[in-house]
């Protein structure tokens, strides 16, 4: 039995099951939490700096490497921030297309997560191995799902992993309607396994453990908000895009390679499915708002662990909405608008599957990239995880190492956290 003031650390040396090299340590005296990192170790990835002096054009291929995951988010946020920089618009067919690949980077982001990396949480397994054996038809039908979307994003971006056909006014090749109309039993198909999806995962058990969270995420009037918007947040007012950096400032800590963000004023704050879902629930199309309504979802929900069946319900949306824009394609007479290059300054934010992410480029009038901002939404989410694990770790004080363990690792997984993306600043130790 530990006495009242015994201290002890416990650590996970390495997050498993996410996506980047991360671990956790907890400092207890006690019943009572001392100190609580999440300690981001993966090795900083520098893109802002290597992409000073690069014609514009090039970013958005550079921006693809910083994630395998979601490639097709840092590409067209790049591609806004910098059209809005030149001052081009692209044609309305091309924003289409846009929202209908990231529709495509959603289900297969979402899929992966949902049942190869926080499902053996709940289903008893260590790892997806396990889960492919425990539960085959499962995992079976999680791979099919992911390969749906990786169908979509394959045809509109050239490829299934960092797309090449994505540009700064346009496509560099367009599809063809046929193309696209092919995929539609397929997509038909997925949206009916994301709604079973949405099932299996509403019946899995939840820890009673809702938080008082402040919400942030696009949103916009009249669709469920992914390029376009408005950064809304569920305890402040609107904020315009280019005054992203000033409401939410970053700061370096000395555990960890990724910025930490903030609201100025309030602290931390959460971006992902969890903020999109309640602060755009009334978007959602009816099948997406039905099996949140089956699943006994409904906003606002402020229980991390049920970040689950949010994506879930976010992929019956994605699958809905990419079959209602491929009815809706005809090709433009171009398949991009001409960009010339003259010095200015451009935003962007757009919905990652993890959720706002945040592209600024200051360019000269050669189209050289002066200055490069890249905000990821793990960093934003970093301080409000480290949150949790506080609130985690006071909840289950008295249970033994192993179990207070596993508990800190599958709230940090609630996160579905991109290490890879976030990493992106260097702890520099200053002698005098």
């Amino acid at each position: 039995m530990r006495t009242s003031n015994a201290r002890k650390t416990v650590a996970v040396d390495c997050l498993t099951r996410i996506e980047g090299e991360g671990a956790v340590r907890v400092t207890l005296r006690g019943d009572q939490v001392e100190d609580v990192q999440l300690r981001v170790f993966e090795p900083p990835r520098l893109f802002e700096a290597f992409l000073r002096g690069r014609h514009y054009s090039e970013v958005p291929d550079f921006v693809a490497r910083i994630c395998g995951i979601c490639p097709v988010a840092h590409q067209l946020t790049s591609i806004q921030a910098i059209e809005r920089a030149l001052g081009i618009e692209p044609d309305p067919a091309v924003v289409l297309l846009r929202r209908l690949i990231y529709c495509g980077e959603w289900i297969e982001s979402h899929a992966l997560h949902i049942y190869m990396l926080q499902a053996p949480d709940f289903l008893g397994c260590p790892d997806a191995i396990a889960l492919s054996r425990d539960h085959k038809a499962v995992v079976e039908q999680g791979l099919r799902l992911k390969k749906a979307g990786n169908q979509l994003v394959a045809i509109l971006g050239g490829r299934e992993i960092h797309p090449v056909s994505l540009k700064v006014g346009g496509f560099h090749r367009l599809p063809s309607v046929a193309s696209l109309r092919g995929l539609s039993d397929e997509l038909r198909w997925a949206r009916d396994a994301a709604i079973e999806t949405a099932r299996l995962v509403a019946g899995f058990e939840f820890p009673d453990f809702d938080l008082d969270y402040e919400f942030v995420a696009l949103s916009h009037p009249e669709e469920y908000a992914i390029l376009a918007g408005s950064v809304m947040s569920s305890k402040g007012e609107p904020v315009e895009t280019k005054d992203f950096r000033k409401q939410f400032p970053e700061q370096q800590v000395k555990h960890s390679h990724a910025l930490h963000s903030r609201t100025h004023d309030r602290g931390s704050y959460l971006v992902g499915p969890l903020a999109r879902f309640n602060l755009n629930f009334a978007q959602l199309p009816q099948a997406a708002r039905e099996a949140a309504r089956e699943a006994k979802l409904a906003a606002p929900c402020r229980n991390p662990f049920r970040g689950i069946v949010v994506r879930a319900v976010e992929t019956v949306f994605a699958c809905e909405e990419a079959l209602a824009l491929i009815a809706r394609y005809e090709p433009p007479e171009t398949a991009s608008v001409p960009a010339a290059a003259r010095a200015g300054c451009g935003q962007s934010v757009t919905e990652a599957p993890r959720g706002a992410l945040f592209h600024q480029y200051k360019i000269d009038e050669r189209g050289l990239i002066l200055e490069a901002e890249i905000v990821p939404p793990t960093a934003q989410n970093q301080k409000r995880m480290e949150d949790d694990l506080w609130q985690v770790a006071t909840r289950f004080a008295r249970l033994p190492n192993e179990a207070l363990k596993e508990q800190c690792a599958r709230s940090v997984r609630n996160y579905d956290p991109c290490i890879s993306c976030a990493t992106h600043c260097v702890v520099i130790d200053r002698v005098e």
